[in-house]
């Protein structure tokens, strides 16, 4: 099995929402849909966990990965609504990643840190891109 993606350019912000498990079969194409965000947006990233089943050990590795490399990009990972079972393996090297409970929380926090000014943490983004399994409405 592997996951869908959608990513949606806010303002000075990216969300990467992803559906599906994340295990094993699908870090490489989640690694891609992170390099996607470098080469198309800025600031921090966003991922948006609700589409998620689940995710595996690999899944969890490669969201540090992500991490890691947003970071090189001094380009912070932000999580919103992580998998029900709310585990998170820590790897001990990658920089900090914050839990939101949903996508909304998480804009607000950015928001609020003057991360995104004047942003509503509601409002839909601007350009965006997605696999050509995800849904066209949400």
């Amino acid at each position: 099995m592997t996951i869908e993606w959608r990513y949606t350019m806010e303002q000075d912000l990216g969300v990467l929402s992803v559906a599906g498990y994340l295990g094993g079969d699908a870090v490489h194409r989640f690694t891609g849909a992170v390099g996607w965000t470098l080469a198309r947006g800025t600031g921090p990233v966003v991922v948006d966990c609700a589409g998620l089943h689940g995710w595996s050990a690999e899944g969890q590795l490669a969201l540090a990965d992500a991490a890691r490399e947003l970071a090189a990009h001094d380009r912070p990972l932000h999580l919103a609504a992580i998998p029900a079972d709310g585990s998170l393996v820590p790897v001990g090297d990658h920089p900090p990643i914050e839990v939101h409970c949903d996508l909304t929380a998480a804009l607000a926090a950015l928001a609020a840190l003057a991360v995104n000014p004047g942003a509503d943490a509601s409002a839909e983004g601007g350009q965006e891109w997605r696999t050509s399994g995800w849904p066209a409405v949400q």
